[in-house]
């Protein structure tokens, strides 16, 4: 049947044998470009695996399945004859072999990004894939409201956003731009800060005029408390306070703790004490009025929110329209949140001069 096939192909476009050498020329052709991708992917995943310990995490930082991790490295040690990792129902390291050739992977892998980067900044305008790295409150309130506008502007790039509370490694998982929130350790990234905010303390309307407003961080004793408790390391929250010149924190006995920022806020406006956010975070509930600022006068302000990136995503378009728009949606939440920091000042303004009480 197949031999008739051809047969006719041959009398009907006069085209001769010559035909089946192109089909099988490209046919070759096609299955080595096939054999080089799935190198090329089996690399890529051995590399990311091989530094997060880790298929589902490796999976995750690729969006994609651990099973399709797992199979394109099976892929490549079978490719090799070697095995690259020493499999076990609860670890994953690398076989001695797997050692050595990880390094070489990762160089691979650098020395591509590194082209890729340099055809991107050729182009004037912004394009490609952005993976942007954040903590929640920032990714949910600042970031994500921010993202329409962005593509509108710069319909060309694609954003992935990855929201999470953990450090991530922004060289080995790819990241383009992360913000960070805190002191930033020695690094060779390249940084900008961002615009600062404040530290305060926030109440429903109903709870203060069925509770009254505390006009001193030591009346915080006699009230109902909602407090934040870190998923990464299980400690509590250190509420900071301005008095007499000095910042001092302090630890409160909280009736609700919640492990999610959100879910403070959430619980304040619902009447269920007082608590301490990020002004950034709580300007929509003060907007709306589910909210009011307390004891604002002891306020603290930090300057840790900070725009990371690597060196080799310098010049990218992309990278660069999106540190531009971090620094524009900041400066906004910075003044819409200034009134903040001016509400209820007048109040405990006298008792801001003593640390009656408070543990100095």
């Amino acid at each position: 049947m197949i031999s008739f096939r051809r047969s006719v192909l041959r009398h009907r476009y006069n085209t001769g044998p010559g035909i089946d050498n192109l089909l099988q020329w490209r046919f070759n052709s096609a299955m080595k470009e096939q054999m080089l991708l799935e190198r090329l992917t089996g690399l890529i995943a051995f590399a990311r695996a091989g530094s997060m310990g880790s298929f589902t995490a490796a999976a995750r930082s690729l969006s994609v399945s651990p099973s399709a991790v797992s199979k394109s490295i099976q892929r490549l040690e079978r490719h090799l004859g070697v095995p690259l990792f020493t499999r076990t129902t609860r670890s994953l390291t690398l076989t001695p072999e797997g050692r050595d050739l990880h390094e070489r992977a990762l160089r691979l892998l650098r020395e591509a990004e590194a082209i890729e980067q340099a055809a991107m900044s050729a182009r004037s305008e912004p394009s490609g894939n952005l993976r942007v790295a954040a903590s929640l409150p920032i990714g949910l309130h600042v970031i994500a409201p921010a993202l329409p506008a962005f593509r509108k502007s710069h319909p060309k790039v694609t954003v992935d956003l990855r929201l999470t509370d953990r450090m991530v490694d922004i060289i080995e998982e790819g990241i383009d731009v992360a913000i960070r929130i805190g002191d930033l350790a020695d690094s060779r990234l390249l940084s900008r800060s961002l615009a600062p905010y404040r530290l305060c303390c926030f109440a429903s309307p109903a709870y203060l005029a069925a509770r009254g407003a505390p006009l001193h961080p030591d009346d915080l004793a006699g009230h109902d408390l909602v407090n934040l408790r870190y998923q990464s390391t299980g400690q509590s929250f250190r509420w900071p306070f301005q008095i007499a010149g000095h910042e001092i924190e302090l630890v409160p006995t909280a009736s609700i703790v919640v492990d999610v920022s959100d879910a403070v806020l959430v619980t304040l406006a619902a009447g269920g004490g007082i608590g301490i956010s990020a002004s950034f975070i709580a300007a929509p509930y003060v907007t709306r009025g589910d909210l009011v600022p307390v004891l604002s006068a002891f306020a603290v302000e930090r300057h840790n929110i900070t725009a990371v990136w690597p060196e080799s995503r310098r010049a990218n378009p992309a990278v660069r329209a999106f540190l531009t728009l971090l620094q524009d949606v900041f400066q906004e939440r910075l003044t819409a949140t200034a009134s903040l920091s001016e509400e209820g000042r007048h109040v405990a303004g006298a008792r801001n001069q003593t640390t009656q009480g408070f543990p100095s």
